[in-house]
């Protein structure tokens, strides 16, 4: 097939597949939509019909990876649950080629609001809400204490690994899962 017949979803999911390659080859910071249209065969306006900046492409060449909407089980049992759907997080954030170009992305979205909306409401946002939504089905079943507080709850999951992950750099593990959800169900269950 000669790149002037592909068009739509193939053509779409081939800069983006394009957009990763050149990621991991390059990094973020040489990565050029030049470079990317140039091995995707294709003209720059036809990436910037599609995403208005690198960040944007990037962005949605990440989500394209990720094979599960790392949704929350409810097995009826919070704990396991919760360590279930982290340690799914901590396998697609840290591993390659996730992590590098997700760092990238998190540092461009410092610098461009339009990336840090779009990583907001289409990333951290919903896998936020999935996780207090999970975390109120256990607080309506009497496994959390009433009021405690889910929207608190949420930021002191995901802080220590975003910690990790984006500032000391130190790998994120099933252990430090673990250790996190060891000390936090102390304060996190109900009250006798």
């Amino acid at each position: 097939m000669t790149n002037a017949r592909r068009s739509g979803p193939d053509l779409t999911e081939a800069i983006m597949r394009t957009t990763l390659e050149l990621g991991q080859e390059l990094g973020y910071a040489k990565l050029s939509i030049e470079a990317i249209a140039a091995r995707a065969g294709v003209g720059k306006h036809t990436i910037y019909r599609r995403w208005p900046s690198k960040g944007a492409l990037l962005l949605d060449s990440l989500l394209s990876l990720s094979e599960s909407a790392l949704d929350h089980p409810d097995t009826g049992d919070l704990l396991v649950d919760l360590r279930t759907q982290i340690y799914e997080a901590v396998d697609l954030l840290a591993g390659a080629p996730f992590s590098p170009l997700f760092k990238a992305l998190v540092g461009e979205a410092q610098h461009d609001p339009g990336v840090a909306a779009a990583l907001n409401e289409r990333f951290i946002a919903p896998q936020a809400d999935k996780t207090v939504a999970r975390l109120k089905a256990a607080r309506d079943q009497d496994q959390l204490s009433p009021d405690f507080d889910l929207d608190v709850a949420m930021a002191i999951l995901s802080g220590p690994l975003y910690f990790r992950l984006l500032i000391t750099q130190e790998p994120l593990t099933h252990e430090y899962v673990d250790r996190i959800l060891d000390a936090l169900f102390t304060g996190m269950g109900p009250r006798p």
